[in-house]
């Protein structure tokens, strides 16, 4: 072993001596702490003793080693080791700073090192301090094992012991107390012991209360805030009670024969209504899906979470809608689907053969899933949104009354938006070779097509019509006969425009078209009931692209296409979901009227009809007791009689719905009916009181008196007024 090795060593020997002879001095210590926090407050308390006292212990046999460095080395083996010629600090010299004959000297001394037995440095046992901390602890341990517990003394207890009479008690004390909770079922939750009789458990849970009294009274009960309650009954020493939970509430134990109780707060029952399950489409991923070519199949997947459970099979709904106009038939059937997953949460998948349904070209196959719950004895249920698969038909076989006549002239409407777009386009591309005012007088002439497709469009929503009724013709229309241009055309538009709302019929109507039947009779655009002929859907995507017209109108008029295109586009897309927005599925579901009294028709009975004659009745004021209890609660705290705790109560009982915690603010009445100087229960019930207060109405703020130019203007308009 070389000399650097055998040094390292021994200094990593002395070091491990310190250390130990810390702990060897400080761990009676250690246990004698602990046994005592233990026995006096314990195991919570001994733990932390325990922490405190290892970290406090480690941290001083850190510092002690530290102690021991190399200086301490170096001073160590001068005082041992005569043969190393008090050199020992060459030993740990860098090799830079020695001179030949220092280096001849360590080399001499590595030798010897090598040669001899390694030093043994290590520090001497502190025998004495460990004595000592051994003989504490022992002693201080066995004292607080051995130490009676302590049991308080009562005042009562130490007459009865000196006169030898007994004494009759003042309190009754409850000796034993205990809430078993168990649970439904069906909720899979495991049955509990509550020590403080509070409980927060599912609606439905089996609540078993035990007591034991010293001294016994002749009656117990359970009173709760609403007026109810459960007499306890008397098995041998202990009292015992049963109750299902069906509501919230708080109690408080009450006796009779016997002192009152030491304690007598309330406590609190909070029942947890079981939610109905919830509901979550997976597959598609849109309420109405258009069929593809050649699909054969349809997939639905659904996703159901419970609180508790849900049920393991659920039932699909298919309805099968076919026919057009007013002869529509639907055909529905069921299908059980069974989940997978976890007790809560389940996932529902189904594929549905549209040629084994009798899917065809213009029909609606509608699916809905229910599912249940595992709620016992009645589970609850819930649906899914309607799922739609359109097969849409051809547009040239729906010709059958107003609705084919409107879906006719539809495809007119598309061609005159995308010649606006097609415009556009060409006008960005002539822009360095047109002049800026013909530029600017181009994109104004497509901004007016744009307005007029725009004004048309608007009488399927109910708008009033801006100008003359009768449409004339867009950039899509065919050219003038006499050659004139479209600019001069759109000039002429414009003109026409501002004639009066006079709906006077054309001159160049074409007989038998639906078009101008409905323009001229059919009067639909200031009739929002005329906007019913599209389906609530529909109307939002036809009034998404109306909006997205205003824009491009508002970029063209303006003379920016480029920034009109973006909008333009955007209403192309949403006409072209109109145009396939040809049916909506309702639900069908039956009349269910009040039955009609025959007796009461025509027999001129005006009982509970209020006279017309009668005088108009002063409105109703708030009820003040809120405001009354508000301004009570700033009383002195010594006041008992200040609150009116009975018209509280009243009031509680006609406005418990608008309490956010019920039980809360009537814990804090509670609270401070029995403690009235209590200032932090008044802050508590002010602080619940404080949302349920009126807010005070608006006031308006004082004017402001003129100054020497408002008073000379005021002056001026009173001598116009004299005039």
């Amino acid at each position: 072993m070389n000399a650097a090795t055998l040094l390292r060593n021994v200094l990593h020997d002395a070091r491990r001596r310190r250390a130990l002879d810390v702990v060897a001095t400080g761990l009676p210590c250690l246990i004698a702490a602990a046994v005592l926090a233990w026995r006096l407050s314990g195991t919570t308390a001994a733990i932390l003793v325990v922490a405190t006292f290892a970290l406090a212990i480690g941290a001083v046999a850190w510092h002690r080693m530290r102690t021991l460095d190399t200086r301490w080395l170096i001073r160590q083996l001068d005082a041992h080791r005569r043969d190393l010629e008090d050199s020992s600090d060459l030993l740990f010299a860098p090799d830079s700073s020695l001179a030949p004959m220092e280096r001849l000297q360590r080399t001499r001394l590595q030798q010897r090192l090598e040669s001899r037995t390694a030093p043994d440095l290590r520090p001497r046992w502190s025998s004495r301090a460990i004595g000592l901390a051994c003989t504490a602890g022992l002693v201080v341990s066995a004292a607080a094992l051995l130490w009676p517990a302590h049991t308080p003394t009562r005042f009562d207890d130490v007459v009865a012991a000196i006169t030898g009479e007994p004494v009759a008690p003042t309190q009754t004390r409850v000796l034993e107390q205990n809430l078993r909770v168990t649970p439904p079922a069906y909720t899979r939750q495991s049955a509990r012991n509550e020590p403080s009789l509070d409980a927060k458990a599912p609606v439905g849970t089996r609540l078993q209360w035990s007591f034991r009294f010293s001294p016994q009274p002749h009656s117990a009960a359970l009173a709760f805030h609403d007026g109810r309650r459960i007499a306890l009954q008397h098995d041998g020493d202990v009292w015992r009670a049963d109750h299902a939970l069906a509501k919230s509430a708080l109690y408080r134990l009450e006796l009779d024969g016997a002192p009152p109780l030491e304690t007598t707060r309330r406590h609190r029952l909070d029942a947890i209504a079981d939610r109905p399950p919830q509901l979550r489409v997976l597959e598609p991923d849109r309420g109405l899906s258009l069929i593809e070519p050649g699909q054969r199949s349809w997939s639905v997947a659904f996703e159901a979470t419970d609180d508790y459970g849900v049920a393991g099979d659920a039932r699909l709904r298919i309805t099968l809608a076919q026919g057009s106009g007013e002869n529509i038939t639907f055909r529905e059937q069921t299908a059980t689907l069974h989940g997978s997953g976890s007790a809560t949460t389940k996932r529902f998948a189904h594929r549905l053969d549209l040629a084994a349904l009798g899917l065809a070209a213009g029909d609606d196959l509608i699916v809905q899933l229910e599912v249940r719950d595992n709620r016992a004895p009645t589970p609850q249920s819930a649906r899914s949104a309607s799922l739609i698969l359109r097969w849409p038909s051809e547009l040239g076989t729906e010709t059958s009354g107003l609705e084919g006549m409107v879906r006719k002239t539809l495809p007119a409407y598309f061609r005159s938006q995308r010649q606006i777009i097609i415009d556009a386009e060409a006008l960005l591309k002539e822009k360095r070779k047109l002049p800026a005012e013909r530029y600017l007088k181009r994109s104004d002439e497509i901004g007016v097509d744009q307005r007029i497709l725009r004004l048309r469009y608007g009488q399927f929503l109910g708008e009033e019509a801006e100008g003359a009724p009768k449409p004339p013709p867009t950039s899509d229309a065919e050219p003038a006969a006499d050659g004139a241009s479209h600019d001069d055309h759109a000039e002429a538009t414009a003109t026409e425009a501002k004639d009066d709302h006079d709906h006077a019929p054309a001159s160049n109507a074409t007989f038998g078209q639906d078009g101008d039947v409905l323009q001229e009779y059919g009067h639909t655009h200031d009739h929002a009931e005329a906007a019913t002929l599209l389906d609530p859907e529909t109307r939002t995507i036809l009034k998404a692209a109306l909006d997205a017209m205003w824009q491009s109108e508002l970029h063209l008029r303006q003379g920016h296409p480029d920034q009109a295109l973006p909008h333009a586009y955007r209403a192309l897309a949403r006409i072209k979901e109109v145009q396939q927005a040809s049916r909506i599925y309702l639900a069908r579901v039956g009349p269910e009227l009040p039955p009609i009294d025959e007796g009461r028709r025509m027999g001129g009975d005006r009982a509970g009809i209020a006279s017309r004659a009668a005088a108009l009745l002063p409105a109703t004021a708030p009820d003040p007791t809120l405001a009354t209890l508000w301004r009570s609660l700033d009383a002195p705290s010594s006041s008992r009689d200040a609150i009116d705790f009975a018209a509280l109560e009243r009031w509680m009982r006609e406005n418990e719905s608008r309490l956010a915690d019920p039980l809360s603010f009537i814990a804090a009445v509670e609270t401070l009916r029995a403690e009235p100087d209590c200032m932090r229960c008044r802050d508590d019930l002010r602080a619940q009181l404080w949302p349920l207060l009126p807010r005070p109405a608006a006031g308006v703020p004082r004017r402001e008196d003129a100054d020497a130019d408002g008073r000379r203007y005021l002056d001026a308009l009173r001598g116009e007024a004299t005039r």
